[in-house]
């Protein structure tokens, strides 16, 4: 469903290595919840689409309206590389993207000049990314973090941002949502923006997971907030829908979750921990 294809080999080495944050960060605790993962990414691919110069850097240098699968694939390897992986994976992913982002540069509709490895463009990114996940886990967790976690959480989740060219990022939930309010002149919903929601829509995945889907869709605009919701030309539902699809989403995610609790990347990466300290 994500689109990630890649082997959990490269999470069991070298033995010991915590990676950039380690088992007991709450980063760690966030990004094992698969379906706040995908409601958080997919949440955050629509509001980031709202920054004309930022879709820009997308939309002329690549094809992922029609390759979304592929594209959420190689976020979703990021997003577990940075998280779970030894520090010379999640450095070796950095790497590639800062090298990606130095080519990627051009002029948008309005005329003006943009390059991906702008730290003013990826602070946005980085800020709807970290919000859109944390908002995401609040609203589907059966135990939400407390304001100081969520804190924890903004400062751990910097160093990839610092790593990926980002400056100036705030130390705090309430703070990183202000400082995404700061941007709100910026952003237009232009006819790039309604094409990239109509794609995130009609994203292709299996007959059998449709209805799951279908939840991970409705539940990525329930998490956004209300100001962004009118940017995007959407109406926020009853907080009786809302309710009934998360308890519908945190009962079909169960399975899924316990699986990946038990063999998913977060476990191998965990594994690859404690190795050293049991053989010690």
């Amino acid at each position: 469903m994500t689109g990630a294809s890649s082997s959990l080999e490269e999470f069991k080495q070298p033995i010991g290595d915590p990676g950039l944050f380690g088992p007991q960060s709450v980063v760690w605790k966030v990004h094992a919840n698969f379906s706040a993962m995908m409601v958080g990414g997919l949440s955050s691919l629509m509001i980031q689409a709202l920054h004309p110069r930022a879709l820009a850097a997308v939309w002329d240098h690549s094809n992922f309206r029609h390759q979304l699968k592929a594209r959420l694939g190689r976020t979703a390897l990021f997003v577990a590389a940075t998280t779970y992986g030894s520090v010379d994976l999640a450095t070796q992913h950095i790497l590639r993207v800062n090298a990606i982002h130095a080519k990627i540069r051009g002029i948008d509709l309005k005329g003006q000049a943009y390059c991906a490895n702008e730290p003013h463009l990826i602070r946005w990114v980085h800020l709807v990314e970290t919000i859109s996940f944390l908002n995401a886990y609040q609203h589907l967790t059966l135990h939400p973090l407390s304001m100081s976690d969520c804190d924890k959480y903004l400062v751990e989740m910097n160093k990839v941002g610092e790593m990926l060219g980002a400056a100036n990022l705030p130390i705090t939930f309430s703070d990183a949502k202000d400082s995404m309010v700061e941007y709100e002149a910026e952003l237009v919903f232009d006819q790039r923006t309604r094409e990239t929601l109509q794609s995130i829509e009609s994203y292709s995945v299996d007959f059998t997971e449709k209805p799951f889907f279908a939840l991970i869709l409705s539940s990525s605009f329930d998490i956004v907030p209300d100001w962004l919701l009118q940017k995007l030309q959407r109406k926020s539902e009853s907080c009786l829908y809302i309710n009934t699809r998360r308890l519908a989403l945190q009962i079909a995610s169960q399975p899924v979750q316990w699986m990946l609790d038990e063999q998913g990347v977060s476990a191998v990466a965990r594994r690859r921990v404690n190795s050293q300290r049991v053989s010690a």
